[in-house]
């Protein structure tokens, strides 16, 4: 006779699922690139989950992806090596100049693209703006300056929640500035 425990789903059943594919857009291969090239909408903040999605997607589109580089802080984790479909791809990471929105796709011996990356928890309706701002070939802005064009917008319609005005706030610091140690004899004299 068997148990409930013989009847619950091992490991890789439950792993049987298909994973969603990326969600990416690309500008045509024929029009010169711009800023950035196209945007990718990853579901999670869990790069070694989503990379491979990105690179299996864009190994079909244009080219197999070998390395990337993005800006330090902008990933939980930054490893060096991610595992992908077939491959590894090895990791830069940067501490300043380089766009906080933007991933940098490369492919040995054929080029580099920089992708829009929209924030995970983005709104359907938004992150589609942003995504077919980041493919149009007539536009030539970067990401952080789409990514900031649609919050005014969102702002100005009144249609972006309090909720993303706070995440907005804490993926930027998220601190009230604190006096330094410098400054506490003058603040207890002549106040903040």
């Amino acid at each position: 006779m068997k148990s409930r425990a013989d009847e619950r789903a091992t490991p890789q059943q439950e792993q049987a699922s298909p994973p969603m594919p990326a969600r990416l857009t690309l500008r045509p291969p024929t029009f010169p690139p711009g800023p950035v090239c196209g945007a990718w909408w990853p579901r999670s903040h869990d790069l070694t989950v989503e990379l491979p999605l990105l690179t299996e997607a864009f190994d079909a589109l244009r080219a197999r992806v070998t390395s990337i580089a993005s800006r330090r802080g902008t990933w939980p984790e930054a490893p060096c090596d991610l595992p992908t479909t077939g491959h590894t791809v090895k990791a830069a990471w940067f501490a300043s100049g380089f766009d906080l929105y933007t991933i940098r796709l490369y492919s040995y011996g054929v080029g580099r693209w920089d992708l829009l990356v929209v924030p995970p928890r983005t709104e359907a309706a938004a992150a589609a703006r942003l995504m077919t701002a980041a493919s149009d070939p007539a536009l030539h802005l970067t990401a952080s300056a789409l990514v900031a064009a649609e919050r005014h917008r969102l702002d100005a319609d009144g249609t972006r929640s309090e909720r993303e005005r706070v995440e907005q706030w804490e993926g930027e610091g998220g601190t009230t500035r604190r006096p330094s140690a410098d400054l506490s004899f003058f603040h207890d004299c002549y106040g903040p």
